[in-house]
């Protein structure tokens, strides 16, 4: 497969006006524009710009709405977002932006966000918030990829979760994870790159393990850790999706083709501001982290991720397939 390196305002430009031909508007494209980037510069291309032919589609048929205005409610410390069956990013931004002033008030702040889509990388969030200095858990639904432990229909999603936490002198750390074996997006390039996926990783519609993707698509993502990570996929769905009255796994139609209405899942962000609950929260933090460092081998979590978005600081390669649909698209 081959690539061609762009400037990342050149890519940006470009999956920017791709946006604004399929009817979202200028901040709404910013918002979108930024997540993808995010992921792409940390070398998580399943969250990248691969995703925006499958946005562009469904705003095109109207599966997403490109003139969704998400709408803001505030209860005390819990923040609601509606986002109008339209693109995640502007909406999570929205309701992370006003979480991460009121933890300043109130300490511990919860933000959910309902009629919503794929909200990219978790961790791109949780970080947001752990440079302004608050512990951050981000959350999401979505649809059906995962079956409950024992059965093989999918009724969870993959259920991302991350956890960022502020470090005094170094980047935040930040844990970005999903519950399923591996990321369904990981599948997906594989099935697009006809590459056999590693066993144990999905198993196929009839509960037998599988190394092809497209059967691995066709049935079910395995959890990880097994019954303990299908119990806390439920655990996601019921704090994203039953906390918003959105869809959950099982009702939600998919990210990746036109079909059906808009897959209205939900997201959660719990904001904690450390200074509420003791002084020198993050000396004592690096007390654990030091202690981790001392042994041979090990790292913290995200440090990859973030090495590898400091070397995309001002390029990126990508498929040069990928970027001629981006530049047609674009017009």
């Amino acid at each position: 497969m081959s690539h061609e390196t762009l400037a990342l305002t050149e890519l940006e430009a470009i999956a920017r006006r791709a946006l604004c031909q399929s009817g979202v508007d200028l901040p709404a494209a910013e918002a979108t524009c930024a997540a993808l980037m995010a992921a792409e510069r940390a070398g998580i291309a399943s969250h990248g710009f691969a995703r925006l032919p499958y946005y562009l589609d469904q705003l095109d048929s109207g599966k997403l709405n490109p003139r969704a205005v998400p709408t803001l409610t505030q209860r005390g410390a819990v923040v609601n977002v509606n986002a109008d069956s339209g693109l995640a990013f502007p909406a999570v931004q929205r309701g992370l932006d006003r979480g991460m002033v009121l933890a300043q008030e109130f300490g511990v702040v919860a933000v959910a966000i309902g009629d919503s889509h794929h909200f990219g990388m978790a961790g791109y969030y949780a970080e947001q918030a752990a440079r302004q200095g608050l512990v951050c858990i981000a959350l999401s639904n979505g649809p059906a990829a995962m079956a409950p432990w024992g059965g093989n229909v999918p009724l969870y999603g993959t259920t991302p979760i991350a956890f960022a936490s502020p470090r005094a002198s170094d980047e935040p750390l930040v844990i970005d994870l999903s519950l399923s074996e591996v990321a369904r997006g990981k599948i997906m390039l594989a099935s697009q790159k006809k590459e056999a996926i590693p066993s144990g990783w999905a198993i196929d519609r009839d509960g037998n393990p599988t190394c092809d993707a497209d059967a691995a698509l066709a049935g079910s993502m395995a959890p990880a850790g097994g019954a303990k990570g299908a119990a806390l996929a439920l655990m996601v769905e019921l704090l994203t999706a039953g906390l918003t009255g959105s869809h959950y796994g099982f009702q939600a139609s998919s990210f990746f083709n036109v079909e059906g209405g808009a897959p209205h899942i939900a997201q959660l962000l719990l904001l904690l501001n450390p200074a509420f609950f003791s002084a020198g929260y993050v000396q004592h933090t690096e007390m654990l982290f030091s202690a981790m460092l001392a042994q041979p081998n090990v790292r913290l979590p995200g440090e990859r991720r973030q090495a590898t978005a400091r070397q995309n600081s001002s390029s990126l390669s990508l498929p040069a397939s990928l970027l001629e649909q981006l530049r047609f698209r674009a017009g």
